[in-house]
């Protein structure tokens, strides 16, 4: 009697746990980066009560009699698959698609390091990139145009970083230059936008004269009063069909005063233009200048760069989460907090 009794007790301990367990994984289903747990059980020591016995010619062969003294805990088990994305519009909510864990600790280092799976991370007062509990999340640090290095600390949002300016060397024209207009007429005149080496912009008139059948005169002015010559006039020429012939490019020169670099010179494409007997439009598409940038905003990539976007347009990257992967992610310990430590068991993180 006694013998069932503690059969019985043993299952009803270990079940207990079982119940435990699954409590605990119900607990957390609105856990960010929470995996579950399973119990498994094995049978515990029989008591032999009579060995096995192979036939011979008198008697046939008899199996062993054993009585089960009843049941263990065999593991418990973490169970590391990958959970379904959840979509929070929030640009600093990020998951690992796959294995591997977000690393972090207290001091950017990997001093006492923490590994996890949950990606709500937040920027504090001081731009670092940190989880719910403020441990700061490491990654691959960047130089300062942005270029990804190899190594790992502390990722910083810097909340006061800039982008230098650009002075502009290239211009791009677009656009129809009507080729009903009179000889010696005034067919467009329109303005484009240049940037000094201080970011300073600076805008300059071009003024498209009718000379003759399929031909014009470009001249470029300052746009102030009175104008200024802004680089050296050219002839453009145009066959038949409305395609530019020759005289596609004009070299652009700007004195400056404010202290930039002096004379800012640029090059203005024109071989996009076209001649075609429909109202004048040609115009500005692009230039390769930008004025100083301020950090505006900011947001995670899909490959963990943290990028940062500026006030003139540019983005930049400004660090990389790392993730470490572990030969055996069940091997490591749960430390609370969405937590988990290598372990004698888990490997060195990768």
């Amino acid at each position: 009697m006694m013998r069932s009794m503690n059969s019985a007790v043993s299952a009803l301990r270990n079940h207990q746990l079982r119940m435990d367990v699954i409590g605990n994984n119900i607990a957390n289903v609105n856990t960010i980066g929470f995996k579950s747990s399973r119990v498994t059980f094995k049978d515990s020591l029989s008591q032999m009560l009579r060995g096995a016995r192979g036939p011979d010619t008198s008697r046939g062969g008899t199996n062993p009699q054993q009585v089960g003294l009843g049941m263990d805990l065999s593991s418990v088990d973490t169970l590391f698959t990958t959970g379904v994305p959840d979509r929070t519009d929030r640009g600093l909510d990020v998951m690992v698609n796959g294995e591997g864990f977000f690393m972090v600790s207290a001091d950017g280092t990997d001093n006492g390091m923490y590994y996890t799976r949950a990606g709500n991370f937040d920027i504090d007062e001081d731009g670092n990139l940190v989880n719910a509990d403020g441990l700061r999340v490491l990654g691959y640090k960047t130089d300062a145009s942005g270029n990804v290095g190899t190594e790992i600390g502390g990722i910083v949002v810097p909340l006061a970083d800039s982008i230098p300016p650009i002075a502009t060397t290239s211009v791009t024209m677009e656009g129809n230059l009507d080729s009903r207009t009179a000889d010696t007429a005034l067919g467009r005149q329109t303005e484009i936008t240049v940037i000094d080496s201080l970011g300073t912009s600076h805008k300059i008139s071009l003024a498209f004269t009718k000379t003759g059948p399929n031909a014009w005169s470009v001249t470029p002015t300052t746009v102030a009063d009175p104008p200024q010559p802004a680089g050296t006039a050219v002839n453009i020429t145009f066959d038949t069909n409305g395609k530019l012939t020759s005289g596609g490019s004009l070299s652009g020169s700007l004195a400056l005063t404010n202290g930039a670099t002096t004379p800012l010179t640029f090059t203005i494409d024109m071989s996009e233009l076209t001649q075609y007997g429909t109202e004048s439009n040609a115009l500005m598409r692009s230039q390769n200048g930008s004025p100083v940038g301020v950090l505006t905003s900011y947001a995670i990539g899909q490959r963990g760069e943290v990028e940062g976007v500026f006030s003139n347009g540019r983005t930049k990257i400004l660090g990389q989460i790392a993730t470490s992967i572990f030969a055996n992610p069940a091997g490591l310990v749960k430390m609370g907090g969405n937590l988990y430590r290598s372990s004698a068991n888990s490997g060195d993180p990768q």
